[in-house]
């Protein structure tokens, strides 16, 4: 269900993931910035544009969002009309204070000064929330501090501290200080309501970080109301999130959760579809392991190492796609990178080498492609926007709605090669779901493949 918004909202999203709250919205994969354009000459519209940045060092991160927000910018939206959001993990990985400070600069040149930047990581669906300022994550049923969790321990984007205004300062390396970031508690929601969150919207200036405390939708939609008083007042803010924020934002409530009956096979594809693992965390790895167990699918496996030495790398693709390609016209297919995983303690060298086995990837889905498969499901964030943007060239798309609740959303293709249009694309984050959510996403589709080509 939608309300009645007036809120452009240009969604920055650090990976595909970001979409899985809401349904019906645009979504561009590319840099482009006529496709936002577009969208957004529309009041109460919603687009965001997949820069796929937690994957690029923060120099590059910087610059693809101000090349993104300054090109749209220019084609006729209004700085003062938009709400820009800088949605990334609700785990709190990536660029988290680079990038909205780069896009306040973008606004700031054309003359709007932010007030403040809205905190608000959750993501209700999976178990991440906020209470008294510190993060939690669900780990297999039990409330984790988000720095007790495997999240934080990741190479490139590892913390230590769960309390978010203390999580800012250590990211800030100490330039910002904690008791200079508000804070929106439970209580100021749930007692005080719209108008003691607008009360604390109304003091913060000068581009003030502002925590935004919220165990369930209800939380947020409070504070969505206030944020538009503020607007309305002519303050500005950008947002940066997980993706449950984002659907009070964009003046939707509830899920669109697809069945069978809701998701369209062309029948003139190949009847069997291909999943692509590229996710390193154990999420990912218990549930690869349960798609094993029940045995539906062929596997694939891309040798991490093999892929690092030049010497190897171009003969064991080939093998692969060979293989894959003749497979995809009896089975199901899944093609998932070897799990041990390969890093280093220098944070750059880590990014090339998921760059390189990202490329790899990349290229089998390139030329597995022409064989239409009825489906393709990524399963990672990196490898989601990669496999999308490069391996099957999307440019623009629209989210359907999503398999569970706020989690796995499909992808119809609006602007892509003649292969592409029409398959059902299915982004799936490497960190949400219970085990057997990806075995479960899966017979979905099997089911509707199996259904539409019955019709």
């Amino acid at each position: 269900m939608t309300t009645q918004t007036t809120r452009r909202l240009l969604v920055l999203d650090d990976d595909p993931t970001g979409s899985q709250c809401v349904a019906h919205v645009d979504i561009a994969f590319q840099e482009d910035p006529e496709i936002p354009a577009t969208v957004l000459r529309e009041p109460g519209s919603t687009c965001f544009v997949l820069m796929n940045t937690r994957a690029l060092p923060e120099a590059e991160a910087v610059a693809k969002n101000r090349r993104i927000l300054e090109g749209v910018l220019g084609r006729g939206v209004e700085a003062s009309q938009l709400h820009v959001v800088s949605r990334s993990d609700s785990t709190l990985r990536g660029h988290v204070l680079a990038e909205p400070n780069a896009l306040a600069d973008v606004l700031a040149e054309h003359g709007v000064e932010v007030d403040g930047f809205l905190f608000c990581p959750a993501m209700v669906e999976a178990g991440r929330f906020t209470r008294d300022d510190v993060h939690y994550a669900m780990v297999q049923e039990s409330a984790l501090e988000a720095a007790e969790t495997d999240f934080a321990k990741d190479a490139t984007f590892g913390y230590r501290e769960s309390n978010l205004r203390r999580f800012l300062e250590e990211r800030s390396g100490g330039q910002l200080s904690a008791d200079e970031v508000a804070s929106i508690g439970l209580d100021d929601i749930r007692e005080g309501g719209v108008d003691r969150v607008e009360e604390i919207l109304a003091s913060v200036t000068g581009r003030q970080w502002v925590v935004v405390n919220a165990t369930e939708y209800e939380d947020m939609e409070v504070v969505t109301q206030a944020l538009a008083r503020r607007e309305a007042a002519g303050r500005h803010f950008i947002t940066r999130c997980g993706p449950s924020f984002v659907r009070p934002l964009s003046g939707q409530q509830g899920a669109v959760v697809l069945g069978e009956d809701d998701i369209v096979i062309d029948p003139t594809r190949t009847p069997h579809g291909l999943v692509v693992v590229g996710s390193h965390v154990g999420l990912t790895t218990r549930q690869l392991q349960a798609v094993q167990r029940r045995g539906s699918l062929v596997e694939f496996e891309l040798e991490v190492t093999r892929l690092l030495d030049e010497g190897t790398r171009e003969e064991h693709l080939a093998e692969i796609v060979a293989r894959l390609r003749a497979q995809l016209s009896t089975d199901d297919c899944v093609l998932y990178t070897s799990r041990e995983l390969v890093s280093t303690e220098d944070k750059d060298e880590s990014l090339q080498i998921a760059r390189t086995v990202s490329d790899a990837v990349v290229e089998v889905v390139q030329q597995v492609a022409a064989a239409r498969p009825a489906w393709v499901v990524a399963k990672g964030g990196i490898t989601s926007h990669e496999v999308a943007a490069k391996g099957l060239g999307i440019s623009h798309a629209e989210v359907q709605g999503q398999f569970f609740p706020g989690q796995v959303s499909l992808f119809t293709a609006r602007q892509a090669p003649a292969d592409t249009i029409g398959v059902p694309y299915v982004v799936f984050p490497g960190n949400v779901g219970g085990d057997e959510a990806l075995a479960d996403v899966v017979e979905r589709l099997v089911g509707a493949t199996q259904q539409n080509r019955s019709k």
